[in-house]
């Protein structure tokens, strides 16, 4: 792992591979191990930065003044480009790094050579029932720690979490997406600010901006989600002038995870179409 010093504190992050730079954005409270097979896939082909983003699995707590509001979490994305030399790249998202990518991809447009969105929140479904109750827990005062206490009991966690995939989820990995915002106060800060921040309004405004955006939008969507439903994405697919979807069977919300092969197959040919434009503009 490498580690990027920003403005809001240190980011780690894997950098595997050349070619054509894809950037991947994990959700809320997993890590970039949501990646590892489809990184592993890809990596002969292009560029796989991975990073671990503050969203709650994160190890490297931030600096305690960072806003980690949706818009201020674009700016962490540009910041985080900006440290490693990375002036464009095609932006893979999911869960809540779906919508993230959104509205980074709205607010800097000119850096974004094509956006794929695996299952994820968009339009007024940021975020679905009921994953909506977080964020108004998340500003009450202990409402974070109340949240993730029950984790703390294995067959709760592995249940939880069960509801996103198709596949068992090894425990150790479930483990791993739990342990820092468990154990560590500062990364519960972060997480607390995060989920707060969630809001509809975030990824409506987005929605509306990339009706202008003059890149391809590509959607790989598992066809088994209970909460990110394929209508969400064609919801979303209907608003913009260069849409696709690409359907993954057998796949929940962390496609990446039930489908890597699948997954890395459809981002690696819609990253393979076209040749790289001029700079998009806002």
């Amino acid at each position: 792992m490498k580690t990027a010093a920003i403005p809001q504190g240190k980011l780690s992050y894997l950098d595997r591979g050349t070619g054509d730079p894809l950037l991947f954005v994990h959700g809320f409270l997993v890590n970039g191990q949501l990646w590892r097979g489809v990184a592993d896939a890809l990596e002969g082909e292009f560029r796989c930065i991975v990073p671990e983003w503050p969203m709650g699995s994160h190890r490297l707590a931030l600096e305690p003044h960072a806003d980690l509001s949706p818009p201020a979490f674009a700016d962490l994305i540009a910041n985080f480009m900006d440290e490693i030399g990375l002036d464009r790249a095609t932006l893979v998202g999911n869960d809540t790094g779906g919508a993230m990518s959104q509205v980074f991809t709205a607010k800097y447009p000119q850096r974004i050579e094509r956006l794929i969105l695996t299952n994820s929140d968009t339009l007024e479904h940021f975020t679905p029932f009921p994953f909506s109750l977080i964020p108004p827990i998340a500003r009450v005062p202990g409402g974070t720690t109340a949240l993730v206490q029950p984790f703390r009991i294995g067959p709760i966690a592995r249940f939880t979490y069960g509801m996103l995939t198709t596949n068992p989820l090894d425990p150790g990995l479930v483990k791993s997406f739990l342990e820092p915002v468990l154990s560590d106060l500062d990364i519960r800060r972060d997480t607390r600010k995060l989920a707060a921040g969630i809001d509809k309004r975030h990824t409506l405004e987005a929605a509306e901006r990339l009706r202008s955006f003059g890149r391809p939008i590509r959607f790989v969507w598992g066809v088994d989600d209970k909460f990110f439903k394929l209508e969400h994405a064609r919801e979303l697919a209907a608003m913009v002038p260069d849409a696709e979807i690409r359907t993954i069977a057998n796949a929940a919300t962390f496609s990446p995870l039930d489908q890597p092969q699948a997954v890395a197959d459809a981002i690696a040919s819609f990253a393979r179409a076209g040749s790289p434009s001029a700079p998009a503009t806002a």
